[in-house]
């Protein structure tokens, strides 16, 4: 009854004109640049943290939010029409979507994309309000070390998932826990990797880091790649709509693919992309029609889509609850909160309730605009596709400076934007992952004080880390989560080396 309670409140909050304004804004911002290839939620998130700076907490929030599922839906509409994924949640979306715009069907595959979208992120959203507040009575209970450990999950789980190689993420993500020891030390009073330069000593600011790192180095590594071949577009021919047969066959895929996106967007390692093919493989064994898929089958949209957006709300559980992001987008959505000096976990429940369930029940609100926006607007987002990724780019480039210096005038800032945009081209041309760099910075000083809270309580006992339950079985799954990845490569040279 109490959750009830608190999301009949969070819908008040949610249904005042700016907060209505706001998810406006994000679910359209969210889908244009979901549609746009190659600029995914994370870059618009990380693009608008400093143009929303100034703002009030709950809107932008609501906004972030709108944007993050905005992204997801659209990711799918490139994906069906010119086979190129907005997001890497949609490329199982685009091994039937695409067959189906070719055989002039893309009109119903967009429909079950979009309404498939629309079932799977209100049920999830509804997990997610039930789910949320049960793990925050559990997150209540953990102590200094818990945390500690807890964020020892989160930097190997990140560093694992994030990229095919474990090595590359784990060094991705000591680049970002070497920015957060930038500044000063809030126990020595001491300057840290400043090099005499006064405007380090405040840290370094998430906002650059992430407007740097992902729209400035996204900008460059387009640009690099400027000469390739351009895809054609697939005109949307016929209905717009879907037949019986179409509903028939698309809504046990829809409550399926919610049943993977939700527990696996959930959980420290999960994500979009392991769901998303796990529902399109599930509907291709169950379906009716076989001879269907890799030709055009319609389960093989409903199903991925419905977990892409499951997954979604998924992926909003264990940052609220325990302030631990599992996406590149939930990572920018922990910076903005923590741009309003606000950590996600079981206190914020407690201190700002109307914020947390404000911005649980704008997801409602937001699936139910997103599902208006998406079938009418599908020839605007066609059209948007024709923008000259030149004008595009340097767009962004003006956007991510300009939004800087509103944030922190300073020529220190720029140069700091500047040399984060090179190392994330960089670490794209390398092929090296870019959010675990941004959860480094953002999490490091977290799991320091933890660490160092839990050490002076214990009078500098280590073994402190050990003595709790809680903490010995989550530093035993980082270690199992650390160990997997290289004990199966091992295991797999092994074998080739039999064979």
């Amino acid at each position: 009854m109490d959750t009830f309670a608190a999301l009949a409140h969070g819908m008040a909050v949610a249904i005042q004109p700016m907060n209505l304004l706001y998810a406006l804004i994000g679910v359209f911002l969210g889908t244009a640049v979901g549609v746009l290839p190659g600029i995914g939620p994370a870059l618009t998130v990380a693009l608008l943290l400093p143009v929303t700076y100034k703002l009030d907490p709950g809107g932008s929030l609501i906004m972030f939010a709108g944007i993050y599922y905005g992204g997801m839906y659209g990711g799918s509409t490139t994906a069906i029409l010119i086979n190129t994924p907005g997001e890497s949640a949609s490329m199982a979306t685009a091994l039937e979507g695409n067959k189906m715009a070719k055989a002039g069907r893309g009109g119903p595959a967009l429909a079950t994309s979009a309404i498939g979208s629309f079932v799977a992120g209100t049920i999830a959203t509804i997990g997610l309000a039930f789910l949320a507040p049960w793990l925050v009575d559990f997150a209540v209970r953990f102590g200094p070390e818990d945390y500690f450990a807890l964020m020892c999950v989160a930097f190997v789980t990140v560093s694992a998932t994030f990229g095919d190689s474990p090595i590359r993420g784990l060094t991705s993500l000591f680049i970002g826990l070497t920015l957060g020891l930038v500044g000063i030390d809030k126990l020595t009073g001491q300057a840290r990797l400043a090099f005499g330069v006064p405007e380090l000593l405040d840290g370094v600011e998430v906002t650059t880091l992430a407007v740097g790192l992902f729209a400035v180095g996204e900008a460059l590594y387009v640009a690099s790649r400027r000469h390739h071949s351009e895809e054609k577009l697939e005109p949307v021919r016929g209905s717009l709509w879907m037949t019986k047969e179409d509903w028939k066959r698309s809504w046990k895929p829809w409550l399926r693919g919610t049943m993977f996106g939700f527990p696996i967007g959930a959980l420290p390692a999960g994500g979009a992309e392991i769901p998303t093919f796990l529902s399109y493989s599930t509907e291709k064994r169950l379906t009716k029609h076989p001879e269907e898929f890799g030709k055009g089958a319609i389960e093989g949209v409903a199903g991925p889509e419905a977990a892409n957006n499951a997954s979604a709300a998924g992926t909003l559980v264990p940052l609220l609850t325990l302030g631990l992001p599992t996406s590149a987008t939930a990572a920018m959505m922990l910076a903005g909160f923590q741009q309003y000096g606000l950590n996600p976990g079981p206190l914020l429940f407690a201190e700002r309730p109307d914020l947390v369930w404000g911005l649980i029940a704008s997801l409602f609100i937001a699936n139910v605009m997103l599902l208006v926006l998406n079938l009418p607007l599908v020839g605007l987002w066609v059209r948007l596709l024709a923008i000259p990724q030149p004008w595009l780019y340097a767009g962004i480039l003006v956007f991510a400076t300009m939004g800087t210096i509103a944030a922190k005038p300073s020529v220190v800032e720029l140069s700091m934007l500047a040399g984060f945009g090179v190392l994330g081209f960089l670490m794209r041309r390398f092929d090296f992952p870019i959010a675990p760099v941004v959860v480094g910075l953002i999490l490091g000083p977290i799991a320091e004080s933890q660490l160092r809270r839990a050490l002076a309580i214990s009078l500098g006992d280590p073994m402190t880390l050990l003595q709790s339950p809680i903490s010995a079985t989550l530093l035993a799954l980082a270690l199992i989560a650390l160990l997997a990845p290289f004990v199966l490569k091992g295991l797999g040279r092994f074998k080739a080396t039999e064979d």
